[in-house]
């Protein structure tokens, strides 16, 4: 198995630079800091480079921290799928020894040599129950690259978004589509089109901004029904921070929300397929839809990057629930390991 990116940068004698700002910046420095590991300076895209700093460090273009410091470890310290940035990325990493190191977008510990170690037993387990070639091989290169941070893993097991619509999530006329974390509709929209008709679909949606706009973008379809909730394993009140975009989530000591249970959401109406992308909360929301699971056997896309964990903890929910699903794993073009999802079928 690959070694752990963190202690091979506590040996590394080039300069070490991070490339990106904000959020997924500050987390990787937090690591860099617990493991005792400098960094020299913070580059950005052109079109992002201010005057001022960022961690003390003074934002630069790449072209000035290549004048100032040659040949340099890079660690791309944000996420995209668009494929102008990716193509930056993939240029930078032909010239620098470049890294996207895997810090969760959950809170949660890091994907480290002592985590992989102490539940090889468990991975092995999911591996085995994969149940295609290239599920196998995604799952592997996913442990491969979250320990190693290297991109070639993503790059190696990257499938097209209509590819598993066309190996096994076979959907028909019939369904009724259960879509949680139904952002602005956009995801709706993307299963209408992929089908010649249906029976009903159910849209949940916390944030408050991101409803409104899911409900008007969904207006002129038939047989939707949009409820402005969260979805756990428990109904009640909950903190939840609402960002106004994908990134909404629960969250202590924010405003509260009201939450509902699959079971409890959907009630006695049969679901035939359940998208679930419901920032970190996938495996309590797979525990409140236990009677729904159990009783009709959706279908089942389970987003599989927000949590450490979830490479094990997700096949596991659903597998203590029900052992006779095949399951399948995919991963699409985005660096660093998001648009990663868990098949149910």
């Amino acid at each position: 198995m690959e070694r752990e990116l963190w202690k091979y940068l506590k040996t590394a004698d080039k300069p070490i630079l991070l490339y990106g700002m904000g959020n997924g910046a500050d987390k990787i420095i937090n690591v860099l800091e617990f493991y005792g590991i400098e960094f020299q300076g913070v580059f950005a895209s052109d079109g992002f480079v201010r005057d001022k700093l960022f961690h003390g460090k003074k934002i630069m273009s790449y072209g000035e921290a290549k004048e100032i410091y040659g040949e340099m470890i890079v660690l791309l310290c944000f996420g995209s799928a668009r494929e102008d940035v990716r193509e930056n990325v993939l240029k930078i990493a032909s010239e620098q020894e470049l890294y996207a190191p895997e810090v969760p977008v959950v809170a949660g510990g890091l994907f480290c040599e002592e985590y992989y170690n102490s539940n090889k037993d468990r991975f092995n387990k999911v591996y085995e129950r994969l149940s295609d070639e290239q599920s196998r091989k995604t799952y592997e290169n996913l442990i491969k690259y979250k320990l190693s941070g290297k991109i070639e893993y993503l790059l190696e097991c990257e499938v097209g978004e209509d590819e598993p619509y066309n190996s096994f999530l076979k959907l028909n006329n019939t369904e009724s589509f259960l879509d949680l974390g139904a952002y602005t509709g956009d995801t709706v929209a993307d299963f209408v089109k992929r089908v010649d008709g249906y029976k009903k679909i159910f849209a949940a949606e916390p944030d408050f901004k991101n409803f409104n706009r899911l409900v008007a973008n969904t207006e002129n379809l038939k047989d939707i029904f949009c409820f402005n909730v969260g979805i756990s394993n428990f109904c009640g009140l909950a903190p939840f921070s609402m960002n106004g975009g994908r990134n909404s989530k629960k969250e202590k000591g924010t405003k509260e929300i009201e939450f509902k249970t699959v079971d409890d959401l959907v009630a006695q109406n049969e679901i035939t397929y359940i998208k679930m992308d419901v920032e970190g909360e996938e495996e309590n929301a797979i525990k409140g839809a236990k009677n729904t699971i159990l009783r009709d056997k959706p279908k089942m896309l389970v987003s599989a990057y927000h949590k450490t964990e979830d490479l094990i903890l997700l096949p596991e929910t659903v597998m203590n629930i029900r052992d006779d699903y095949k399951i399948y794993i995919r991963h699409f073009k985005s660096l660093p390991a998001w648009d990663t999802n868990f098949y149910f079928v």
